[in-house]
């Protein structure tokens, strides 16, 4: 019984012992681990703190990007315009170009048209001068016929026998053996309605014929005489000037000029 007690006491030394030991083995791991967590505490603090601040360096990166975003939208859209701009500004001036092309053509165009009429214009000026110059002497050529046919008309008979005159630029004169023998008054003739008389003189520059009718003869503006070669029919003149003894008449046809002859017979038409 005794042997059994001293076991038991030195049992419980033992488990005392023990006890004591893994006490401060416990502590001193108790103690370790309380500066671990200390130290992983210090650790998670930091890494918190480093999380807060890359937060909030997230947050404002975010915001950055967002900026950058709207940023970025916004010069594309500029991009946009600004590539519009460009095709519109590129179309106008190509539409520019063709524009300028055109107008140089047509430049050319009137440019060449102006040396044309400016041709047609110098070649008319010159027909107009050698028309006032034809005129002018179509004048005088007139001037000296009314006086050759005063000089007729004095020369008082509606019988007077012209040789061939044909006036143009200016009235040929008669030759003496074709100029009134002498001034005898020829008896008067009788108005009637088949008035004959004949053609003393043709003027194909200004269309008309000088008849040995006159106003003494009944011989009125306006009346109209049948012209005939024998029994033929050459065609009809109508009288626009009047003088005593003469008249003045001219061509109803064009070709009249080319188809009569001084010496033709005039009948006045009575319809």
């Amino acid at each position: 019984m005794f042997k059994n007690g001293k076991s038991l006491v030195i049992l419980l030394i033992v488990l005392l012992v023990l006890s004591f030991a893994l006490a401060g083995g416990g502590g001193y791991l108790l103690q370790q681990e309380k500066q671990k967590n200390s130290a992983l505490q210090e650790e998670l603090d930091e890494v918190k703190t480093k999380q807060r601040i890359t937060e909030s360096n997230l947050l404002k990166a975010q915001d950055l990007i967002k900026n950058l975003e709207q940023s970025l939208q916004q010069t594309k859209d500029q991009l946009d315009s600004i590539s519009k701009d460009l095709e519109q500004e590129k179309s106008a001036r190509q539409e520019a170009l063709t524009r300028i092309d055109q107008l140089t053509q047509d430049f050319e165009n009137q440019k060449s048209l102006r040396e044309k009429l400016e041709a047609k214009l110098t070649d008319a000026q010159k027909k107009s001068d050698t028309l006032e110059k034809q005129l002018k002497a179509l004048e005088y050529s007139k001037s000296e016929l009314e006086v050759r046919l005063s000089e007729l008309e004095d020369s008082g008979s509606g019988n007077v026998e012209l040789g061939k005159i044909e006036v143009k630029n200016d009235v040929k004169q008669a030759s003496p053996a074709e100029q009134p023998k002498a001034k005898t008054k020829p008896a008067k003739k009788e108005t009637t309605q088949s008035q004959e008389g004949k053609i003393l003189v043709i003027n194909k520059e200004y269309n008309f014929a000088v008849i040995n009718l006159g106003s003494k003869d009944g011989v009125r503006i306006g009346d109209v005489y049948s012209v005939y070669r024998g029994s033929k029919l050459i065609g009809d003149i109508k009288v626009e000037k009047v003088h005593d003894s003469m008249a003045a008449a001219g061509f109803q046809q064009s070709d009249m000029k080319e188809r009569l002859n001084e010496g033709d017979k005039v009948v006045k038409k009575t319809a």
